[in-house]
Parts: structure tokens; sequence; C-alpha cells
């Protein structure tokens, strides 16, 4: 008795509540808007019913009655609720601009619904063929269309959820299990072609790879049918080429549409905004030549950087070359286009200084807007000095002032970089602008001063909000030193030639 009194029972293991007494305050927790969000929010389940109801109702047999059509609408659900889930957890920047969302859900429908009129013409055509029964026609249905333009105008891993869900379909609409596989084949190989498009005929390209892959994938179905003879195969290859080739063709069509109507990058818009006949960038050639050279050189930073951390080499010189179009407006301003001894900002106070340094980002945001640049690159415009502190102003109200100045309004308004692009920039714009005040630019020299401008601006907080990772940073500052060692490299200094001595 007494070692019980002294050594008390110990308490059960297992809690006083169960686990689903538990999930059922979990779930109320988050009706009430506390707690984690365990599946999906309401504001987004109706769009996704509406979504489910319209693919459903493209992909019915009205020959069959309704219960083949709400079993298709569950199926369906299903597959865009595991859409969603994929986007929140590895795109959580497409679901923050519903225009990303209404352009994914857009081309979903309108993939289904150009294949069903080309389903319908290709039945049609084998009927006068004398091939009607067979399901050699499908293979003509060019629903690899959504998978090539979803990894021109989002990535790869949309892309490939994408195909994935659409030979699903596919194979719920046409009543085969082979088709998705061949469906899929189609798709996959289209996303992998366009991976780096750089130029037009990459999309031309993309649908011959498409044909070819169609032709093995229609074959191999074929065999595992064992329908496989001369005959058929002949008319699976037509079919399956005239797939490749629509699906080159429709992209033409579609894509200055969707660019257009939902303000979307492509890599073909990215390569017109490159030119250097571009009205902004004559502008800034002309009126700021200093910034100009800086975003050029900035350019090849973000551009040797980028493909390291994942960033689109592409987008990340065109978002270096316009970054800066603020400063078109005041040029005279800033250092790097000042000719004369006198700075314009001897005559200003330090506040009045750092109020026009600052300006520079809303008056690019506007020229951006003005001059319609996409999106993305506006982003870039914004978010390219985050919360950073104007320092040199900063420090000199210090000294002016007899009261210690707000730091807040020394700071950029912000954001701070939301995307591994943004962050790229940020990066390379300061080590670009540091790197010229190295008077003796010595690898040792150039390295330590790369080290200490992205310490500063990693413990500052300015990456805070973004998915670049330590090992991303160290990616970079490998890279930027490189490309830095190879501006600031030493030349021989060449004697003076020798004039020769008259006798």
């Amino acid at each position: 008795m007494k070692n019980m009194k002294e050594n008390p029972p110990l308490k059960p293991l297992t809690p006083h509540r169960s686990y689903l007494r538990k999930l059922i305050e979990k779930f109320k927790a988050r009706e009430n808007g506390k707690g984690k969000k365990i599946f999906i929010e309401k504001d987004i389940l109706p769009y996704l019913i509406i979504l489910s109801l319209l693919n459903a109702l493209l992909l019915h047999d009205f020959k069959l009655g309704v219960s083949a059509f709400f079993g298709s609408f569950i199926v369906i659900f299903l597959l865009i609720v595991f859409f969603y889930r994929d986007l929140k957890r590895y795109k959580p920047v497409y679901l923050k601009k519903k225009k990303m969302l209404a352009l994914l859900g857009s081309l979903m429908i309108f993939t289904l619904f150009v294949s069903r009129v080309f389903e319908h013409i290709f039945s049609v055509f084998s009927k006068g063929l004398g091939i009607e029964g067979m399901i050699l026609h499908t293979f003509g249905i060019p629903l690899a269309l959504g998978a090539v333009i979803i990894v021109l105008i989002f990535d790869f891993h949309t892309a490939i959820t994408f195909s994935l869900i659409l030979s699903i379909m596919a194979g719920i609409w046409l009543k085969s299990s082979l088709i998705p596989f061949y469906v899929f084949i189609g798709c996959v190989i289209g996303a992998f072609s366009l991976l780096k498009c750089k130029k037009r005929t990459d999309i031309i390209n993309a649908g011959m790879y498409i044909a070819m892959a169609n032709i093995l994938s229609s074959s191999a179905i074929l065999l595992i049918m064992e329908i496989f003879n001369i005959h058929l195969l002949y008319f699976s290859v037509i079919f399956s080429t005239i797939n490749g080739f629509t699906v080159s063709a429709l992209c033409f069509l579609c894509m200055p549409a969707i660019e257009r109507f939902f303000n979307v990058t492509t890599p073909i818009s990215l390569l017109e905004l490159l030119d250097i006949d571009h009205p902004l960038m004559k502008q800034l050639s002309v009126e700021a030549p200093g910034t100009y050279h800086h975003s050029m050189i900035v350019g090849s930073l973000a551009e040797a950087a980028s493909e390291v951390v994942g960033v689109n080499p592409l987008l990340a010189k065109v978002a270096s070359y316009y970054h800066d179009i603020g400063k078109i407006r005041m040029p005279e301003y800033f250092v790097e286009n000042q000719t004369g001894c006198i700075s314009k900002h001897e005559k200003l106070s330090p506040h009045l200084s750092s109020m026009i340094i600052i300006a520079h980002v809303k008056d690019g945001v506007e020229l951006a807007e003005e001059f319609n640049l996409p999106e993305i690159v506006k982003d870039v415009i914004q978010q390219h000095h985050g919360t950073k502190l104007v320092t040199y102003f900063y420090q000199k109200a210090l000294k002016e002032s007899e009261k210690p100045p707000s730091e807040q309004e020394y700071r950029y308004p912000g954001p701070k970089p939301q995307t591994k692009l943004a962050a790229l920039i940020m990066l390379a714009d300061a080590v670009e602008a540091a790197s010229r005040t190295l008077e003796d630019p010595t690898p040792a020299r150039i390295s330590g001063l790369v080290d200490k401008i992205i310490k500063n601006i990693f413990l500052d907080g300015q990456l805070d909000e973004c998915e670049i990772t330590l090992k991303d940073l160290s990616e970079i500052k490998r890279k930027f030193e490189f490309i830095l060692a190879g501006i600031f490299h030493r030349r021989i200094s060449y004697p003076e030639p020798v004039k020769e001595r008259t006798s």
C-alpha cells in the first residue's frame, strides 16, 4: 500500500478524446476561420463543381442515361480536386492569381471542345474510308494541345499533371482503357519538346515529335489489341501524323489570342521584348545610357545564374532589361547617368533625394502598364528592391539632423520578392551596382564583395517571402563571381611604339 501511495498510477497513454472527435473539432475550427484548412476552401469549391459539370457535359454521350453522366461528373470532380491540391502544394503562386486559374480551367474546356469537334470530323472521315467501328480515328484527336500551351505559359510540372487528368478524361469519353496511354504519351512528349522553346520553329518541331510518339503508341495499341496489319497501320500512321501537326497549327492560332486576352507571357512574346528596337529600350538607351548599360550587365548575371536555381533564363534576361525603366523619367538623379562632377542631390535634402530614388519603382510599374509589359515583368519591377533601405541618404540624414530620422521613411515600399526570379534580379542588381566601386577588381575582392552583398540582403530579411534556398544562394554567388571576373578581367599594357631614329 505504501508503494502505491508513493508511486501514483500513471495516466493512460490514450488521449481522453477520440481521434474522430479531434477531427470534428479541427473541421469546426476551420469553419470558424481558426486552425489549418483540411481539404478544400469553401470559396473555390463552387468553381470546381462548375468546371467539373462543364467537362462532364463535353465528355457525355447523350445516347446514355443520367447515371452515366453522374458517374462521369464524380470522377472528373475528383480529378479536378486532385489538380487543385497539386497546384496548392507545388505551385501556390498560381492560386494567388484568379486570372491564371481561369486560364487553366478555360484551357481544359477548350481542349475538350476542340477534341470533340475533331473527333466528329475524323469519325465521318473514317466512315468514308470504310473503317467504321475501329478506334483508328481517335488517334487523330489533338488532345496534346492543352499540355503544349500549358508548358509554354505555366511550367512543365503543371503540364504533366494536366496531361494525366486529361488522359483519364479521354478514357472516360472514348470508353477505351488504352486511349489514356496514347494521350498521355503524346502530351508528355509535346511538353518535353517545348521545355526550352526559344523560337517559333520549336512549336513545329514539337508537332513532329508528337506525331512520331503517336505513331509508336498507336502501333503498340494495335499490337496489344491483336488487330495489327499493314492496312490498319497505314491509317493509324496517317491519323497520328495529322494529330501532331494539328497540335502545332492550333497552338500557333491560339497563342496570340491567349497572350492578349489573359495578358500572359510566352517564350515567343519574351523574344519580342528582347529586341533593342522596342520603344522602352530605345528610350532607355538614349535618355539613361548608364542605366541601360547597367541593365545589360544585370541581364548577363541573372541569365547565367537562372538555370541553376530553376528560373527561365529568357524570362530572367527580359526582366533584367526592364527592371529599372522607371529611371527614364528622372535619369539625371541616378549616379550611373550623371556626367558632371556635381550631383543633382547636392542641393536637395536627404529625405527628398530618397523619395526621388524610391519613386523609380512606381514610375517603372506605370511605364510597364503603359507599354503592356507582361504581368511577371511588372512584378519584378515592383519587387526588385523589396523593402531595402536607401542607405546612402539615410546615413546622410543621420549626420545632418539632430533628431534621428525614421528608418521607414528611407525604405522602399515593397513588397519583398515573392518569386525566385524577383530575388535573383534583386541580387544581380545590387551586386552589379556595388561592383562598380571596386578599385582593384581581383577575383578575391570580387568574391568578397558578392558574398557581402548577398549576406546583407539575406540578413535584412528581403528573401523571407520567396522560395529561394541557401543552396540556391551559393549557386548564384558562384555564377556571379564567374561573370564579374570575366567583365573585370585584366588586360596587358601595350608599350608605346618606338620611333625610328633618324641618322
